[in-house]
């Protein structure tokens, strides 16, 4: 089996998952709440011009200029109503305005679509995961007991189907593979056409990763999107983009460029740890709508998890017990 971070520690022993949350976010956090305090001095009034100096550390964390103004703008209106009495409330009101914006776009589980197999296609440019990010949610839905075949459409990169086969060897998942060079799009055709077959809960795709600038590799995902549509009707149901939030902001325009080429349904954000930039979380549920449907918190297997917007938001004000 995957070694899992907590190795044979009991339930009761490993640490909550918001406290998790909070160890992974504290670059994040020194680069926001932490902040906010060095700006606005205890004692000090909170009017227009101490939130106009709040501006830089708000982008700073990658909140990004249309969300930080939206939020900076709400909380001015309160200043100039007197309703901001200190930093704490100040902290208060930020978190309860990043919250609004992370719950203002519906989302819905990855579940399982009555009668068929549920397809997953995983896209995302080069180094974000994708592929351990597809076994980790293999593991995830393997647990709760369901049936999961593997694709490896990534034909490009060097050892990416030799990777998805190790982790179909280490959850005893079957893997539909061809050779390197094959065509994308026929592999697929043929997990789809395995997995209905066997009736599997859920096919998970691996793409190769490309760059959202480069119009012939995007044009070769919308092949694979149509190839599958055609082979099933309704799939693939779920299209997650895999972000790396070590990228910031630079992540906005990937996941742009990725909705306009294939509808995606929703976001994966890897490595959400090594990063202060985690604010673009915000900034991208705020400008494209798309909901964050796991995160990850670490190397190990058992690190990604559902995203919890109020956890998150909780997590960016409060350290770690």
């Amino acid at each position: 089996m995957i070694q899992t971070l907590f190795g044979s520690l009991d339930e009761e022993q490993k640490p909550s998952f918001i406290e998790r949350m909070k160890e992974a976010v504290s670059r994040t956090r020194e680069n926001l709440a932490e902040r906010i305090e060095e700006v606005v001095s205890i004692g000090k009034e909170i009017d227009r011009s101490t939130l106009d100096d709040l501006e830089a550390t708000l982008i700073g964390a990658d909140l990004g200029t249309t969300t930080t103004h939206e939020v900076l703008e709400k909380l001015r209106e309160k200043a100039d109503r007197k309703q901001i009495k200190d930093v704490n409330e100040l902290k208060r009101l930020l978190k309860e305005e990043l919250l609004a914006i992370l719950t203002s776009t519906a989302s819905r589980p990855v579940t399982k679509v009555d009668g068929t197999t549920e397809v997953i296609l995983v896209v995302g440019v080069n180094g974000t995961g994708k592929t351990t990010t597809i076994g980790k949610l293999a593991q995830v839905f393997r647990a709760q007991g369901k049936t999961v075949l593997l694709c490896a459409a990534d034909t490009f990169r060097a050892a990416a189907i030799e990777q998805l086969k190790l982790w179909g060897e280490r959850l005893k998942v079957e893997v539909v593979a061809s050779a390197y060079g094959a065509d994308p799009a026929s592999v697929a055709h043929d997990a789809v056409a395995a997995a209905q077959a066997r009736k599997t809960d859920y096919l998970f795709i691996d793409t190769a990763g490309r760059l959202h600038t480069k119009h012939n590799l995007m044009q070769e995902l919308q092949k694979l999107h149509r190839v599958i549509g055609k082979q099933l009707s309704g799939a693939p149901h779920e299209v997650l983009l895999v972000l790396d939030a070590t990228t910031g902001m630079n992540a906005l325009n990937q996941a742009r460029e990725f909705n306009k080429a294939v509808p995606l349904t929703g976001l994966i954000v890897t490595k959400l740890d090594g990063t202060s930039k985690g604010g673009m979380v915000v900034a991208i549920q705020k400008e494209l709508g798309l909901p964050i449907k796991f995160v990850g918190l670490g190397e190990q297997a058992d690190d990604l998890q559902p995203f919890d917007a109020k956890q998150f938001s909780e997590a960016l004000f409060e350290k770690s017990e």
